[in-house]
């Protein structure tokens, strides 16, 4: 049996009768019937059951379609991975990021991109990591970055990074006794006037997964989910913030933020690379993730990007 004979019963399937599946094929139908008995002869099954009124898969048959469809699938991926080894990386990749990801990934990896891969167009798209999540399911994005894996456990992902959460404060606003720099526990930040994104987003989600089973009620006094409008508010000392020093990278270089880690608990948020398995992902796609690997590792290294490394 061959690919050919496999793609000739898939075409059958999907078409009410034999003279119907041999004009698409453009065979004679006397071959196409022919073909389906040196099929079932081979198989030892019958996966036909024919009828004046057209054909119909009997239940052999359609296990074996669901196998036949793998196999061609498969055929038709090795032929285009073939097809592209040796040749120059071309086209676009579509890259889901977070804000705070965004903030120091997103420049780097263009400039490596550019670089390394001159024909090859990277497209970053910024957004909260749930819709990220639904972009990658639908395929707008290629591939993304994403913080937790409720819903996508299907996904193909790559934990890349564990980020400590700290809280932040305007250099002439700092209202703790214990200098900038030093741990802070979540409990003493229950009376400050806390800025922070919405119950929908993903980092609230994580600030309050931590705070409420430990009895901490936070004073949220501002709900904004907007990165850059909390950074503001906050170094204007209209109020206080919880997130990732990534997010922050820009005002805590220029001095406009001071930060602390939080402690009792530690407030870790892990970082993962994800893409859907469902779809197929290409030469150039594989390449963007390996290089935003190598990115990630030097950003950390470098301790621009600030956390631990996992892969």
């Amino acid at each position: 049996m061959d690919i050919r004979q496999m793609r000739y019963f898939i075409a059958i399937s999907e078409s009410p009768s034999l003279s119907v599946a041999a004009s698409a094929l453009g065979v004679a139908q006397p071959s196409l019937s022919q073909n389906v008995v040196r099929m079932e002869e081979e198989l030892g099954v019958r996966l036909l059951e024919r009828s004046p009124r057209g054909t119909v898969l009997t239940d052999d048959g359609t296990l074996f379609l669901k196998h036949a469809r793998m196999v061609c699938a498969a055929f038709d991926n090795c032929l285009d991975e073939m097809r592209e080894v040796g040749e120059a990386l071309r086209g676009k990749v579509s890259f889901g990021m977070p804000s705070s990801v965004s903030m120091v990934m997103s420049v780097p990896l263009a400039e490596t991109v550019r670089v390394e891969f001159p024909d090859l167009r990277l497209r970053a798209i910024e957004a909260m990591s749930g819709y990220i999540k639904t972009w990658i399911e639908d395929g707008t994005v290629d591939i993304g970055f994403i913080y937790d894996l409720s819903g996508a456990d299907h996904f193909r992902t790559t934990h890349v990074l564990n980020e400590r959460l700290f809280f932040f404060s305007a250099p002439d606003a700092w209202p703790l006794d214990t200098p900038p720099g030093t741990p802070v526990r979540l409990r003493d930040l229950q009376k400050l006037e806390l800025i922070l994104p919405s119950p929908l987003h993903g980092l609230r989600k994580t600030i309050e997964g931590y705070a409420q089973p430990r009895g901490v009620k936070l004073n949220v006094t501002v709900e904004m989910d907007a990165m850059t409008q909390i950074k503001e508010l906050v170094a204007r000392g209209s109020g206080y913030a919880i997130f990732a020093p990534a997010a922050a990278h820009d005002f805590a270089t220029r001095g406009d933020l001071v930060k602390s880690p939080i402690c009792d608990p530690d407030m870790v948020r892990p970082v993962y690379l994800a893409s859907n398995p469902a779809r197929k992902s290409s030469r150039a796609c594989r390449a963007i993730a390996q290089v935003t690997l190598d990115v990630a590792r030097d950003l950390v290294q470098r301790g621009i990007w600030e956390g631990e490394l996992v892969t």
